[in-house]
Order: C-alpha cells, then structure tokens, then sequence
C-alpha cells in the first residue's frame, strides 16, 4: 500500500497544472489585462426594485431589528394575501439577514402563505375550517366537503389545526373573521361579502376595572404597603401552579428569576394551542386588565426589564383589544411606553413550548432548545426569563386580595385552589367551566348542562390531544397535576374533551396523530420520523400494536420536547383501554 501511494504521487502532475493553464498566452500580466465581458452584478438572486421600494415603504419609521422579523412577515402577508420571494428577499436586505435565514423562518410558520417564482398568488380570500377532535365531532369533515363541492369562484378552502374555538364546533375563519357554530352557506355569506376582518368582543375595559378597584395592588407593590416578600408568600400558600401545562410551583419560579442579574425579560405564553383548550382566550377577550394587572405584578416582583406577551395569531381580535388596553396603560402613566410588546404567533402549535416561544419572539424558527441551560437563567436574548401562562396570572389579583389560604381551599380531593377546565365534546353546553381543582369527569358533564340526547359517555380526554384517553369507568378520578400518572395520562391545560358511544376512538387517535404529524418541528428524529410512522401505522385496519408500543418508547424517551413525548399517549391508552376497538 505504502508503494501504491508513493508510485502515485511520484507519476501526477504538478499540483500547479491543475489550476493553472498550460497556455501561457492564459496567463493575465499586468499590461495584459482582459475586459470583462457582460454587466457586473452581484452572485445569487438579485432584488427586485419594485418589492424592495413596496418593503422600505411597508416599514418606514419602524426599527430595523432581526427580532422583528416575524412581525414584518405578518405585516406583508396581511398587506398582500400572500409573501412573494421578491418580498423576502427586499425584507433579508433591510434586515440584514441572510436569504435562506428568511425563507426557512417564513416557511416554517402555517400563517404565511410563500409563493415561489412562477406559482400563481393564493386567492385574496380564504376559508380555513377547524379540523380538532372537538371540531371533527361536530361536523368539520362534511363542512370542507360541501365547501369544496360549491367551488366557489376566487376563494381558497383549506383546513386548519384548533382554533381555540372548541366550545364553538365547528369553527372555522374567514380571513382574520374567527367564527363559530359556521355553516358552508354562513361562510360562503362572509366571505362573499368580505366579512374577513376580527369583531371585538365586549369585555371589562380599563374604567370599568378602575372602579371596581383595579390596580390597586400593583399600586399597593409600588408604595410598598404591600412587599414583594409578602406577594410571593401569597401566591406559595394558594399553590399556584403554571397552568399552560407543566404544572411548576409559580412562587417558586418568581423567586428564581428573581434571584437572577439584571437585565431580565417576561415572557407571556398566550399561545395555547392544545386542542381542546380556549381558557385563556376566555379570560382575555373578557377579563383582560385581571390578567394584566397579575402580569404587571409579577413582573414587578422580578424587577422585568421588559414584557413579551407571545399572543396566537388565531386570536386577532384580542391582539386588537390588548393593544388598545396597554395604550391606556400607558396614558394612565402605570406603565412607560414599549414596556409591553404584543408579538403574534403564526400557526405553530410547537411554539407552546417555552424555548421555542423565546426562538420565534427573537425572530427564529420555533425550534425548543436543549436543556439546560433552563430559560430562567437563560432565556429571551440570552438573559434570565420568567414564562407564566395567562391563566396563572389571572388568579394572582384573586389570590392576594382574598389570601393565598383561602385560594388554596377552594380545592377538593387533595388538590388546591381553582381551576379554568376547557370542555368539549359531546355535552349540551360546551364553555369554559371554573370548578375545584380535584374535580373528576362526571362532575364537569353534570355542570356542562349533562350529555348530548341520544349520546352514551364512553370515553374522555382529559388533558387535551395529548393528554391521553380515558374510559368513562374511570370516572372518579381527581382531575388534578399527578392525579392521571398512573393511567398514563395527564391533566395538561385542562382541556376536557367529551366521547359517546357514537365515537371511534380508532378515528379519534388517527385526528390526534394527524395533528402532532403536521405540528412537529422536525428537529429530531424520534418526533419528525415517529409522529410519521405513528399516522402511518393508525391507518391501517388492524394495528401492529407490538410495533406501535415499540415506536411509543422510542418516541417518548428520545424526543427533545413535550410534543414528541407526549405524542404517543393517545396512542398508548387507546391500546391500554380499549384494545377491543383498535
């Protein structure tokens, strides 16, 4: 071997002739030079002059920020229906951001339509339908059929994931026009007649909340007639916990970043997009300075040097209020200007994680980051991060007005405090439902107004798509964090989703499977690869169920996040519970 080499390098030619001419006459000397030929330009795509001049008016007197890059999509998509790639191009040249950066951000979220050169521009007008479990119960399947069946003229129809309008199915929206309790003819009727714009719903404004003695609290932090020391007390004997999901002990992390150097950031998780679950937009579109003032209390106690609010695009109306509320904040002189940003979300469920939320808010994919560092102590542009979900800061105003104790003892069956439960299904009225924490199904349908006529409870999902399936045997359980570990559940956002005997709950695993397939993030392989196979192997008309547990492991131990570990429960419990069906 070693003669081979030798014999080889001793018989090549001069490394200098692989590169350079053996023509001398090649060979450029000064006095010798050659003109170029053909007008010089820069390598790669070349910008548009039109798309830059409409990009560099579209964000004139606006700061020219990589974080703000997902705020200037949605400023073009809402502009013109549509980004086109002149668009991102003129838009990575402002910013100074790299092409493929742009693009890879604009194509990873749902909201934004992109349009590759010489593909035709979307329809001005499109009607997206709820396609969730609780949407699908009510009828969304037949709806996009009848829709597509009209083929009406210059309006697009496509489905959608949960819109947070759960207690409303089927819903569906007509541009920025999020409806409920939708019919092919009412939606056809709004979009015919461009009825595509958000309505304000009537909620508690800013005088209405001063009178009934609002923001006396934060007044009370700021005179120091109430401690920060005291606050936090409060809220650790009401056990408060992050009601997104995770279920943390809220005092304990207020006291952590707390704890942390300045400069600190506050980052609002209002991005609830489990299926089944509409608590907080409840609590925004009616309550929202409760939840403000709670919001500014915290962040008072953690010395924040500024807020994020991360709000789900699917919630327009309420980005609307919000902003016309903190701007009377602002008047009123109880906060400065720009202490609270609104940033939209773009349809991506993934974003409910807390560090793929902070990736999107500076302008990023929402990929979730490795563990640790943890986002308290590294998160938002590197510095520590506090990130409360909507609902956890509603109840801090209740909390220390009425004391923490008192909070704590409007629980049941071991578990404290109160709870928001989403409930949905097959009930006669689906809404929002403030009961004890701890308490179980049967109780929830009874104050649900009871099941729907002619339906039989069979099954429920407690925690949203991925919270698993339960039988209605278990009907006795305390809903509560930890209460559902042993069955291989868990309670999640409190989001409740009804069954009857009418259900499939083969057709109910394969909706939730669907769902998690086309949320994932791709970023590693046990999510992107198993939430594939998973749908794959559900459709088929008897389930490898040795296999699917196999995959379920795989897909639970090696997932970077909660999506891909949490994805297989659907899967898991319908084998566990009713195997017969599946």
């Amino acid at each position: 071997m070693a003669f081979f080499v030798v014999s080889l390098i001793a018989t090549s030619p001069p490394i200098s002739s692989l590169f350079m001419p053996n023509d001398p006459s090649h060979i450029v000397r000064p006095g010798n030079k050659k003109k170029r030929k053909g007008k010089f330009t820069e390598k790669g795509r070349q910008l548009d002059a039109n798309a830059q001049q409409a990009i560099k008016q579209l964000l004139a007197n606006k700061p020219h920020r990589k974080d703000l890059l997902i705020e200037y999509l949605h400023l073009i998509q809402d502009t013109w229906s549509y980004i086109s790639e002149q668009h991102l191009m003129a838009l990575a040249d402002i910013l100074k951001l790299p092409q493929a950066a742009v693009y890879e951000v604009a194509t990873f979220y749902h909201h934004f339509d992109v349009i590759k050169e010489n593909e035709a521009a979307p329809p001005p007008i499109t009607i997206r339908v709820c396609q969730s479990l609780s949407c699908c119960l009510a009828g969304a399947d037949n709806l996009i059929l009848e829709l597509n069946k009209q083929n009406p003229e210059n309006i697009r129809i496509t489905s959608a994931p949960c819109m947070g309008l759960c207690n409303q199915a089927p819903a569906a929206a007509v541009g920025k026009n999020y409806l409920g309790q939708v019919t092919s003819s009412s939606l056809l009727y709004a979009a015919q007649n461009n009825l595509t714009q958000a309505n304000v719903p009537t909620y508690q404004r800013y005088e209405q909340y001063i009178n009934a003695n609002g923001y006396q609290l934060l007044a009370s932090l700021s005179k120091q007639t109430l401690s920060v020391t005291d606050a936090i007390n409060e809220i650790e004997k009401s056990n408060l916990k992050g009601l997104g999901g995770a279920g943390f002990p809220t005092a304990s992390k207020l006291r952590l970043v707390k704890a942390e150097p300045a400069p600190k950031y506050f980052c609002v998780n209002a991005d609830e997009g489990e299926p089944g679950t509409f608590k907080d937009r409840h609590y925004l579109s009616t309550a929202p300075h409760q939840f403000l003032e709670g919001l500014l209390i915290a962040a008072y106690i953690i010395d924040a040097n500024k807020i994020f609010i991360y709000l789900r695009d699917e919630y327009p109306a309420i980005h609307q209020l919000l902003h016309n509320e903190i701007q009377l904040l602002i008047n009123h002189k109880i906060i400065k200007e720009d202490y609270i940003e609104v940033r939209r979300g773009a349809g991506a469920y993934i974003c409910g994680e807390e560090s793929a939320m902070i990736e999107s808010i500076e302008g990023k994919r929402g990929i979730p980051r490795q563990r640790p560092p943890y986002v308290a102590h590294q998160g938002l542009f590197g510095r520590p991060t506090l990130v409360q979900n909507v609902e956890t800061l509603y109840w801090i105003p209740t909390i220390l007005t009425d004391g923490g104790e008192h909070f704590a003892q409007q629980g049941k069956n071991g578990a404290s405090g109160l709870r928001t439960f989403s409930v949905s299904g097959r009930i006669n009225k689906p809404g929002v439902i403030v009961a004890p924490a701890g308490s179980n199904i049967r109780e929830l349908i009874h104050l649900a107004g009871g099941m729907l006529k002619g339906h039989s409870f069979k099954a429920y999902l407690p925690g949203g798509a991925s919270g698993g399936i339960l039988p209605s045997s278990l009907d006795n359980i305390p809903l509560d964090f930890g209460s559902l570990t042993e069955y291989g559940c868990f309670i999640g956002s409190h989001a409740i989703i009804v069954l009857s005997d009418k259900d499939s709950i083969k057709a109910t695993s394969q909706n939730l499977l669907a769902f998690f397939n086309d949320e994932s993030c791709g970023q590693c392989s046990p999510c992107r690869v198993g939430c594939e196979k998973a749908s794959s192997l559900l459709s088929e008309q008897q389930w490898n169920k040795p296999l699917l547990k196999e995959l379920c492991t795989t897909m639970a131990d090696a997932s970077i996040c909660g999506l891909g570990q949490a994805a297989p429960n659907p899967i898991l419990s319908s084998i566990k519970y009713f195997g017969d069906e599946v």
